[in-house]
This record gives C-alpha cells, sequence and structure tokens, in this order.
C-alpha cells in the first residue's frame, strides 16, 4: 500500500510513542505529510523518525485536550500543509486499574478530559478544514466495548469515544467525512508497560494474552495497519464503524482456558 496516501495531510495526537508512533510513522510510509502532536518532548523524535526515512512530518508539543492548543496545532497544519485529510485522534491516559470508588473525583475527570473531550475538540476543530474523502480515526479500546478489560474510568471513557464515533458519524451525514474507530486490545505501551512488566515479574509472561484466541499481546504496528486501512480510500465505504484488533478478545466472553492435556 506504498503511496497509498500520497499528497494527503494527517495530523496524529498522542504520538509521542506507542500507538500514535507507530500510526505516525505508518501514515508517512504510505505517503502522507504528518503533523505528530503530544505534550511528551518525544514527539519531536517521531518527526525526526519520519524524516530520516525521507518522509515529510512536523511535531508540535500540546495538551490535545486544551481547546486553545487543539485550535492552535489545527491553525498549524492549514498554515504550513495546507489541508487536513486526515486526524487520528489517538491520545489517552490509562487511569487506575482500581474499582472507581478508590480512584478520586480529579483523576477520574483527567482521564475523561484527555480521552474523551480531547478528541472531541480535536473533531470539532479539524472538521471545517476537511473536504469530501476526509477521514478521522478514533482510538477507542476493547475496554469500552465491555467491562473487564480496565478500570472504570478508562472503559468509561472509551465507551463515551465509540458513542462519540457514531454520533459523530450522523452528524457528518452527507459531507463526504468519514469517522471510524480502531479499539485495540492488548499491546505493550508506555502506557500499558506496568501490567507488562508486572507479569514478567511474576515469572508469568506466557499469560500474556492468554483470554485472546491468538494468545498473545498485539504489536503497535497491528493497530497502525488498521489506522491506516481506515484512513485510506480502501476504507472509503466503512463509516461509523469500531474496528476491534484485539487477537479475537471481543469475539466471546473472556474464560480461563485449561491447561494443555487436561
Amino acid at each position: 500500500m506504498g503511496g497509498a496516501l500520497q499528497g494527503k495531510v494527517a495530523i496524529v495526537t498522542g504520538a509521542a510513542g506507542g500507538i500514535g508512533r507507530a500510526s505516525a510513522l505508518m501514515l508517512a510510509s504510505r505517503g502522507a505529510t504528518v503533523l505528530a502532536v503530544d505534550r511528551a518532548p518525544e514527539v519531536i523524535d517521531t518527526a525526526a523518525l519520519i524524516a530520516g526515512r525521507g518522509g515529510r512530518a512536523d511535531a508540535v508539543q500540546a495538551d490535545c485536550a486544551a481547546e486553545k492548543d487543539v485550535s492552535a496545532f489545527v491553525a498549524q497544519a492549514m498554515r504550513d500543509f495546507g489541508r487536513i485529510d486526515i486526524l487520528h485522534a489517538n491520545a489517552g491516559i490509562l487511569g487506575a486499574f482500581v474499582p472507581s470508588f478508590e480512584e478520586g473525583p480529579d483523576r477520574f475527570m483527567e482521564v475523561l478530559r484527555i480521552n474523551l473531550l480531547g478528541p472531541w475538540l480535536a473533531i470539532r476543530a479539524a472538521v471545517p478544514h476537511m473536504g469530501k474523502g476526509g477521514s478521522i480515526i478514533c482510538t477507542a479500546s476493547v475496554a469500552g466495548l465491555r467491562a473487564g478489560a480496565g478500570g472504570v474510568a478508562y472503559s468509561a471513557s472509551k465507551a463515551g469515544v465509540i458513542n462519540l464515533v457514531q454520533s459523530t458519524a450522523q452528524l457528518l451525514a452527507g459531507s463526504g467525512i468519514r469517522i471510524n474507530a480502531v479499539a485495540p486490545g492488548l499491546v505493550e505501551t508506555g502506557m500499558t508497560a506496568p501490567l507488562f512488566d508486572a507479569a514478567r515479574a511474576r515469572g508469568r509472561e506466557g499469560r500474556i494474552g492468554q483470554l485472546n484466541p491468538l494468545r498473545r499481546s498485539g504489536d503497535v504496528s497491528e493497530i497502525a495497519e488498521a489506522v491506516a486501512f481506515l484512513a485510506s480510500d480502501a476504507a472509503s465505504y466503512v463509516n461509523g464503524q469500531v474496528l476491534p484488533v484485539d487477537g479475537g478478545l471481543s469475539s466471546s466472553h473472556p474464560f480461563a482456558p485449561r491447561p494443555a492435556g487436561s
């Protein structure tokens, strides 16, 4: 699919690492010019990686859930690149993996601010500059599909992202702009590293991802492939949908597998 996004301009939030960086690199490899956005300084490294591979990119440090910052980076994309064809609203935080009553209201609201308000602000700011054929992709999660895959604040925020995508698809009816979401399963990123590190420390690395039929965790590049598909004309009739990329986890209610030979 090299060159499938040639001439297009993409904004990727949460692009300092993990899924966001992988998405930015993947979109650039398909020909898109990328504006990588994150409040972490490592977002500059993402743009440098793209440039080092022959792509075109710029980086912005910004709070992806602050209205003035969002307006500023959308304006920069228009000023520097003249158009916006793709928005990957990916920035997110995990929150505490604890019962909701143990997570303070300030932290709960911060998870909602970053994970749900952030995508809404980015969509609202970018849509006026997008034309027919534009594509918006939000990062949801299997935790937003049903309980048991994340903390309460995180799961609630991602369920909100799913409904945001569905509702916005209706709001954009007739515009020719598509909006979809990817719902990753268990993927090792900077955000989820503590879960992986804890499993390895207990000698349970082999059990990571055991509840999905592929019996493994995912790689950020596998999520980025789905993002690139949804961004491209190959997905021109896919709209208002949530694409789980989870090894099959959401195809069933999770269960503990029996040991081999039992």
